[in-house]
């Protein structure tokens, strides 16, 4: 792995620790009206896919564990789009989708 592919990895669970923080004992009707806290983790996610398209595709393809697709595609919608991002999607990635992908990459940081 290059050194320029393990920074962008970095920055993806720096960006990922980030949001964890912000959320830490939230519940999902407070995130709703807390838009300090909307905007801090929309920021971070569109951080998540803007590092993901810094990764050379090469290496992505030999990853396919990681949606890279969605992830680049999470950052496309946000900065294309942000008056009509779903808080129910946001609040759903931050639950569900990534404590898988922090555990993808840290497995991969730690493989190589």
């Amino acid at each position: 792995m290059s050194r320029h592919t393990e920074l962008r990895l970095l920055d993806m669970l720096d960006a990922i620790e980030r949001i964890f923080s912000y959320a830490k004992g939230m519940r999902y009707n407070n995130f709703l009206t807390d838009r300090k806290t909307q905007d801090a983790i929309v920021r971070n996610i569109e951080i998540i896919g803007e590092a993901a398209r810094g990764i050379p595709k090469t290496f992505r393809v030999d990853n396919p564990q990681i949606p890279w697709d969605e992830i680049i595609g999470m950052r496309n919608i946000i900065v294309h789009h942000y008056f009509g991002i779903l808080l129910d999607v946001v609040w759903d990635i931050v639950k569900k989708e990534l404590p898988k992908l922090k555990k993808q990459i840290k497995s991969i940081i730690k493989v190589n």
